[in-house]
């Protein structure tokens, strides 16, 4: 009930100070744990209708363990209705160059309003902190989630979407002949995305689906998914179609079963390493992945600004207890670093952060006895040492399923590290406050630099993989071009025959 009583003060707020219309739209959609119950049987229901599940599980609350929101799961048997909408969806998509091309228009202002929605300060404090109750961090990264999903919005406005299916021409052999190529939709399609980041990585990737004609199916981790439902009643408020997207909370079983009977053209997979092997599988190919990061950092043999260094070294690793793709996992670091005093200056930064204003806070994929474990196997090998950390948090009332870990940073000599066995323990992923340390010593997105950083993922450049031909990108018009269209091409050939034309030989 909180959740509803927040969201009405907010709307009214809104109508004080921006559009009300857009508001007042907002305020009477649905509460999210209180849509009228309406049971999905073997029928399709209304095309833009919000309906619910037979099933539904309560949440636990990730500061103290008890149940406080309550979601309607979609079952194995209820998937009919998914698979049906997308089957509907043409392979041509809602709009390409040559189809409905109003369209881009349409969601070039519905980029424009949204944007002005959330450039507002309660609006933005409302997803704040609504990100905040459900994957803690501090205010300051959850606000950075919503003022980069801002920006990418205002990049998306006015003729921007149209812009994305630019097209061009080439001259052909002769008069009235040329090829010209296309961005072409997918149609139906499907999103996939984790708990750490619930309104950035799902609102840009659904946004790019959408603006280049595809019809989606969004599948959020439920454990967050209350962020994108909200954003989804922002977005009809403001214009969008209510029938252009399809909105799901599942199991992970369930989801599977939908994508094998609807066949999407195309699946965009943001998570883990593990589940986009087996979905690349399962879907022949038809996929692009965002999937786990080991990320390296490498400071060279230069000296200089270890203050700022260290500050960055901290946020790297330990901004939302460590729960990014992008975040610091092993830290190779020069010889000559060894007398700068950077390592006791990212021990002194690592005490700062407290449970308090989550600067550190739970961990959601990976257990306190997990982390405990794969440091004590750390340990084993000669040589190696914590560093500082290395302890569950005190004082707290995180659930057990949850992890609780002070921010931890363990030193592994490098002459060990490629030793049989070493490497794999080494450089298995730890999404948490967790790192390694080589005492010395391209892959997707890199940073380079005195101020170079792991964990700057902005909207004004392409974020993702590189090496695979499976790899997704998120953010910018190459990003959105590459994932959710496809090239065709279309050759023109309208004569007029040449003069005097016979008949030629058989050939």
């Amino acid at each position: 009930m909180s959740l509803v009583l927040s969201r009405r003060r907010l709307a009214a707020a809104v109508r004080r100070s921006g559009p009300a219309a857009l508001a007042s739209r907002w305020l009477h959609t649905p509460p999210f744990a209180t849509v009228s119950p309406q049971e999905i049987s073997g029928s399709s229901p209304a095309e833009g209708s919000w309906t619910t599940s037979g099933n539904w599980n309560w949440l636990v609350d990730p500061l103290n363990g008890e149940k406080f929101i309550k979601v309607a799961e979609v079952q194995e048997a209820e998937i009919k209705p998914f698979v049906e909408s997308l089957s509907n969806c043409p392979k041509h998509g809602l709009h390409n160059p040559l189809k409905a091309p109003e369209r881009y228009l349409m969601y070039g202002d519905i980029s424009a309003k949204a944007a002005n929605m959330l450039g507002q300060p309660v609006v933005s404090d409302f997803f704040a902190k609504l990100i905040q109750r459900v994957s803690p961090k501090s205010y300051q990264q959850a606000l950075a989630e919503v003022q980069v999903s801002q920006k990418f919005l205002e990049n998306f406005c006015g003729d921007q979407v149209r812009f994305l299916a630019r097209s061009f021409a080439v001259p052909g052999n002769h008069l009235g002949q040329s090829s010209n190529g296309y961005r072409w939709p997918y149609g139906p399609v499907a999103i996939i995305t984790p708990f750490n980041f619930p309104l950035e990585i799902p609102l840009l990737q659904l946004m790019g689906a959408l603006y280049m004609g595809n019809k989606p199916v969004l599948k959020v981790d439920s454990k967050v998914s209350i962020v994108m439902d909200q954003m989804l009643r922002l977005l009809h408020a403001c214009g969008m179609p209510a029938e252009d997207v399809n909105f799901i909370n599942s199991d992970g079983i369930t989801m599977n079963k939908l994508l094998l009977e609807a066949n999407p053209k195309m699946t965009l997979f943001t998570g883990s390493s593990r589940i986009a092997e087996k979905l690349a599988a399962d879907l022949k190919g038809k996929i692009k992945l965002e999937d786990a990061g080991f990320d390296w950092k490498i400071l060279g043999p230069d000296v200089q600004e270890v203050d700022y260094i260290a500050w960055v070294c901290d946020q790297d690793a330990y901004a939302c207890s460590g729960q990014k793709c992008s975040a610091q996992s092993i830290l190779f670091m020069h010889k000559n670093w060894s007398s700068s005093g950077l390592l006791d200056k990212m021990k002194s930064l690592s005490e700062r952060r407290k449970l308090e204003d989550l600067t550190i806070g739970p961990v959601l994929t990976v257990t306190t006895s997990s982390m405990i474990e794969h440091m004590k196997n750390l340990l084993k090998i000669p040589g190696s040492k914590v560093l500082f950390g290395g302890e569950p948090l005190e004082n707290h009332s995180i659930p057990e399923i949850y992890g609780a870990f002070k921010p931890t940073a363990v030193f592994v000599p490098l002459s060990e590290i490629l030793k049989s066995g070493n490497f794999e323990l080494v450089t298995r992923e730890i999404f948490g406050p967790f790192q390694e340390v080589l005492g010395r010593s391209v892959n997707g997105t890199t940073y380079a630099g005195i101020r170079a950083r792991t964990t700057g993922a902005p909207q004004n450049h392409w974020f993702g993989p590189a090496g695979d031909p499976r790899g997704a990108g998120i953010g910018t018009p190459e990003a959105i071009k590459l994932v959710w269209s496809c090239h065709r091409e279309i050759i023109y050939d309208i004569g007029p025959l040449p003069k005097n034309w016979a008949l030629p030989s058989a050939t």
